[in-house]
């Protein structure tokens, strides 16, 4: 099955028989589908309000902080599920229970995810629309997402935008902002699913209710990526009507 392709950890071809695994902590997955793997280990759900500066890392000697330090309480081994870069805030994560990280990761569940971003410059609607059809990034199209306009702040020509992604790759809101021409000044996750943050403070985390973990679940077998006609209905992103003039004129208008 290995020399045949069918096997994967992590969500990555194994290439190699003797390859060592955890079964606590890595997704080994046969044709796609998730093994099942005995452990003693009861499954802990945990929520994590990522700070910017900590990395999604279980064992990186390179790495500086990992979130691991956050929740060092905890006494059942647990690790992230999926990735939150260090220069990012958030919604994060973590897990002892293989089969639920697998589905909240693999893109065949499209898990929405949401994330507010601030930016330089203005973000024009035609830009919206293209951010929301789909970009080509140097791994691929990316599927399609949802964008609202939330807020422009003259006094340092920056919008705040809200991107809804329904799949996950590596820095995916930085580079499809760099692609349209707008660098990222800050980017928080503020939900996956039906799990938000609300009053949950930066570094500080709490074990999931039962009924928000099935929700989860539930969530991974009927969310749709988000029709054509539903990203482009015009409230989806409706920015102030000045929005079709440059930001340097938008500043001088302000300025006057």
């Amino acid at each position: 099955m290995i020399q045949a392709g069918r096997v994967t950890v992590n969500g990555k071809p194994v290439t190699q028989p003797g390859m060592k695994v955890d079964p606590q902590r890595d997704v080994i997955c046969v044709d796609s589908e998730p093994i099942a793997t005995q452990t003693s280990s009861k499954k802990i759900y945990v929520l994590l309000n990522k700070p910017v500066g900590y990395q999604c890392t279980v064992s990186d000697p390179h790495a500086q902080r990992s979130v691991m330090e956050l929740v060092d309480q905890i006494q059942e081994r647990i690790y992230p599920v999926g990735r939150l870069d260090e220069d990012s805030e958030g919604v994060l994560l973590l897990t002892n229970d293989g089969d639920f990280a697998f589905r909240l990761t693999h893109p065949r569940y499209h898990i929405p995810k949401v994330y507010v971003v601030r930016v330089k410059g203005f973000v024009e609607r035609q830009t919206a629309i293209k951010l929301s059809d789909g970009l080509e990034l140097e791994d691929g199209m990316t599927a399609p997402a949802r964008v609202r306009f939330v807020d422009y702040d003259t006094a340092t020509q920056s919008t705040t935008i809200e991107i809804t992604l329904y799949e996950g790759r590596n820095r995916q809101v930085r580079r499809m902002m760099e692609a349209v021409g707008h660098q990222v000044r800050s980017l928080q996750r503020t939900a996956i699913g039906n799990i938000k943050l609300n009053m949950l403070n930066p570094g500080t985390w709490r074990k999931l209710r039962p009924d928000e973990v099935a929700q989860l679940l539930e969530l991974a077998k009927v969310t749709p990526t988000p029709k054509k006609e539903d990203r482009l209905k015009k409230r989806v992103y409706q920015p102030p009507r000045k929005s079709a003039t440059p930001v340097a004129e938008i500043a001088e208008e302000e300025a006057e």
